[in-house]
């Protein structure tokens, strides 16, 4: 079952302030042993809010609102997408993820909508996209690798 893991934002994070190479290294560790046992598929860190646009879209109207977002524990600052059996399997993976000593780290875990999960609207010639556009899309990933 695939969990989006959602590493929220701080002070610090939105402010700019990069992570230690302590904690870079922690991190690595920490995804190396992802890698390994195989669940992760995808992670990334985020560049803070002030850096980025949110679109409101309405009818034909769009409108772009350049971050800053809100508070700044409502942002997103990273993310993992991983494959495991379970959101327990999940929890106990990260429960174990590296964090600044005496901070705050909160990590939202979220599943992933799988196609079934869209009932009859996800009808068989729309399955028949999604799995073509799906497989597009890991082809383009493989070779920009």
């Amino acid at each position: 079952m695939k969990f989006m893991v959602l590493l929220k934002s701080d002070k610090e994070i939105e402010a700019g302030v990069l992570p230690s190479e302590e904690l870079l290294a922690a991190f690595a560790q920490f995804n190396g042993d992802l890698v390994r046992s195989g669940v992760l598929l995808a992670a990334e860190g985020l560049r803070p809010s002030a850096d980025g646009v949110r679109l409101h879209l309405a009818g034909a109207h769009t409108r772009t609102v350049d971050g800053p977002f809100g508070e700044d524990r409502e942002q997103v600052a990273g993310f993992w997408l991983i494959d495991v059996p379970s959101q327990q399997d999940a929890v106990d993976r990260f429960s174990r993820m590296p964090h600044v000593q005496g901070g705050h780290t909160v990590v939202e875990i979220r599943p992933v909508m799988a196609q079934d999960d869209f009932g009859d609207a996800m009808t068989p010639e729309l399955r028949a996209t999604e799995d073509r556009l799906r497989a597009e899309g890991n082809a383009r990933l493989n070779n920009e690798q």
